[in-house]
Parts: C-alpha cells; sequence; structure tokens
C-alpha cells in the first residue's frame, strides 16, 4: 500500500531516504529543508514529490533526519501540526536522549514515536553525497516505547527493507546507546586519534588498505558527533577505558620485549574476531 512519507532534513541520509524510496517504491514522498538549494537539488532529482512544512500534515510518516538538537526543537515547533495517528521517527545515533523528549511530546498530539537508526552512512555529509544505494545490505535500528501498536513497527519494518536494508533490529533505547557506543562511535574517536600521530603527513607512499581502514571515518562532522559523544558519554567513557586498557597490554608487552606475550595477546585478538564477525 502507498504511503504518504515526509523527510525532514535532505541531507546524506534523509536524501538518500528520498532517492531510495522514490527508485523502489511508488510511495509519495514530501522533502523538508531549510536550504533552498538543496530543495532544488531534491526535485530535480527525483527524491520528493513535493516540498514544503505546510504538507506535513498529509504525511502518514514522519522521519526527521536532522541532529539530536534539531530532530526536538523541529518536534517542539511542529507536532501540532501532524495529523493524530501519524507515525514518527527520527535518525539519529543515540537514542536514550531523543526518547525521552520526543516520546512524550508526540504522545500528547495523538503521534507514535519510535526511534530510529539506519546503520549506513559515508564520510562525507549532504544531499550532494545522497545515493540510493545508501541502505543496500545494512541495518536498521528501531526502538519502539511500551504500548507501541504492532502496526506502527510492521509499517517501519516495511519501509526499511524497501528501502534495501538487509534487516531490522528491534531493541531499546539502553541496549541501542551501549552497543552503538562500541560499534560507531568508538571507531570515530579511534580513527581521530590515529590520524594525529606526527607520521600522518608522510603516510602516503607507506600507506595501503590498513591505514585506510583504520583512518576512514576521521573525517568526521565534529558539530553532529561531539552532541552524539556527549549525549552517550557513559557508554563511550566505558569504552574508550577498556581501549586504553587494551593498548597498555599491547604496549607493555612490546615495551618488554616479550615475544611470548606479544604472540598471546595477538592471537587472543584474532581468535575474538574470528568467533564474532
Amino acid at each position: 500500500m502507498a504511503t504518504k512519507i515526509g523527510i525532514v532534513g535532505m541531507g546524506l541520509i534523509g536524501g538518500s531516504l528520498g532517492l531510495a524510496l522514490k527508485q523502489r517504491t511508488n510511495h509519495t514522498v514530501i522533502g523538508i529543508d531549510c536550504d533552498s538549494a538543496v530543495i532544488d537539488a531534491v526535485l530535480s532529482s527525483g527524491a520528493a514529490d513535493k516540498t514544503g512544512v505546510q504538507h506535513l500534515n498529509q504525511a502518514d510518516l514522519v522521519i526527521i533526519a536532522l541532529s539530536p538538537d534539531a530532530t526536538v526543537d523541529f518536534l517542539n515547533e511542529n507536532a501540532a501540526n501532524l495529523r493524530p495517528g501519524t507515525i514518527v521517527t527520527d535518525v539519529c545515533g543515540v537514542k536514550r536522549q531523543i526518547m525521552k523528549h520526543c516520546v512524550p511530546l508526540c504522545w500528547e498530539r495523538g503521534l507514535h514515536f519510535v526511534g530510529g537508526h539506519p546503520m549506513a552512512g559515508r564520510e562525507r555529509s549532504g544531499f550532494a553525497n545522497a545515493d540510493a544505494c545508501l541502505f543496500e545490505g545494512a541495518y536498521y535500528i528501531f526502538t519502539p516505547p511500551k504500548g507501541t501498536p504492532e502496526h506502527v513497527v510492521n509499517l517501519l519494518k516495511q519501509v526499511a527493507m524497501q528501502i534495501g536494508c538487509t534487516g531490522v533490529t528491534v531493541t531499546t533505547p539502553e541496549h541501542h546507546d551501549k552497543m552503538i557506543a562500541f560499534t560507531s562511535q568508538l571507531p570515530h574517536v579511534l580513527a581521530g586519534a590515529y590520524v594525529k600521530s606526527p607520521n600522518c603527513p608522510e603516510h602516503s607512499g607507506f600507506s595501503a588498505g590498513s591505514y585506510r581502514d583504520v583512518s576512514r571515518v576521521a573525517t568526521v562532522d565534529e558539530t553532529l558527533w561531539s552532541q552524539l559523544f556527549l549525549l552517550n558519554k557513559d557508554n563511550l567513557c566505558f569504552e574508550i577505558d577498556n581501549l586504553i586498557s587494551n593498548l597498555k597490554q599491547y604496549r607493555d608487552a612490546v615495551d618488554a620485549g616479550n615475544t611470548q606475550l606479544i604472540a598471546e595477546i595477538l592471537s587472543d585478538g584474532r581468535g575474538r574476531k574470528e568467533n564474532f564477525g
């Protein structure tokens, strides 16, 4: 069944959602962005059928593809203009704080809010980098609050699979934030710390896949990721402390020239990767 879907924020994620929905489904897409140049690009590329916040009262589903702070601000300003029964979701990389603010606000207006997080992205942001294939093979995470009607979660799962996702994970905001600190936020910390080596400027001619793999996400949007780090600081600090402890094991074994201990540490890491993927 065709659905009217509003997308607020036509950057990398929002723009890719629009492109994927228009290329893969018969849903109607309403694109919202504060940048008129982006709106022109959205319309010319076919990422939306219509634009303008005034059309959101027609939407069955509204996806807010903004930063955490902007997501809350948008809902505060526009929730009253959405039809009761409308499903609202976000794409933020943290869920506890988003749910804390957005669930009560939507509940008051007769809206269904479900936290969302597509596990897809690129190092570069903006609609210019949007891609209809961005979600192919990815997982989409949803964190529905208790009491969410089954049809709401089913629609979100359906849309996720329609844009190319390989699967959907349904969990709690608490478990989402704990796991994302490890799988997403810590790698960004690691990449940023890694490229601060004094040898980084001379890597050309000496680097290959290992350098590219470790450094790839260092090209981060510092404004967005500062928000994400601070909104999940308890889980992220735990992961950073654990990483520091593990790095010290490597450092001490190397400094001591202990070949057997180095081999044991490396073997343990290899075994964990082989067992857990």
